[in-house]
């Protein structure tokens, strides 16, 4: 989709589990973080908008989560409900990257960032039809969120370098051969040409 032309009123830029505990797990966080404050300042310069989704759990929530899910063992473990608490340190947005109150802002307790949010309704009231997307870890919740903005019918825009996972080889496969079937992947630097500048 090398067309893809990017309409600010009509555009998201979705920040999703850039939060304190999971961007402290990686070994060099550092280019992550600088790379999505660019996208950041760039998307809210040309009037985009911009919207942070999070992974975190109140107690009620915990106790709901089943014994087959991928999520089980931070219910099972209080040292891990600790970590994943919704008002906990560990799932606040990381402390470089700042979240408006005009901002879109989700929390979720499932892997995708649609299932158990509101964000597709926020989206809506805001004329949104193209995500662009970075996101911790490329197989989690950006595979998963770009699989449901497909079958939502958005128009979507991956950050290859805005997103990481604990494999690289995951994360190449994922960047250089399934999102580019139905996604429009682009390195932090390359998202200015696809502004619409008239």
């Amino acid at each position: 989709m090398p067309d893809t032309v990017l309409d600010p009123n009509r555009t998201a830029l979705l920040v999703m589990d850039y939060q304190e505990g999971i961007v402290g797990q990686l070994p060099e966080p550092g280019p992550l973080l600088d790379g999505v404050s660019t996208v950041l300042d760039d998307v809210r310069a040309r009037g985009a908008h911009v919207g942070w989704v999070r992974v975190a759990f109140e107690d009620a929530e915990f106790a709901a989560i089943p014994e087959t899910s991928v999520f089980a063992p931070f219910a099972a473990s209080a040292e891990h409900r600790a970590v994943m608490r919704a008002d906990g340190p560990a799932t606040q947005i990381h402390a470089r990257l700042a979240p408006r109150p005009e901002d879109v802002q989700v929390r979720k307790i499932r892997v995708g960032a649609f299932s158990t949010t509101d964000l597709e309704q926020q989206l809506e009231k805001r004329g949104i039809t193209t995500l662009v997307l970075a996101g911790i870890s490329t197989s989690g919740v950006v595979l998963s969120t770009v699989r449901e903005a497909m079958d939502r019918d958005y128009r979507i825009v991956v950050l290859r370098d805005a997103c990481a996972d604990r494999d690289r080889a995951t994360h190449d496969f994922l960047t250089g051969t399934l999102f580019p079937r139905t996604a429009v992947v682009v390195d932090v630097a390359e998202l200015g040409g696809l502004w619409d500048v008239q």
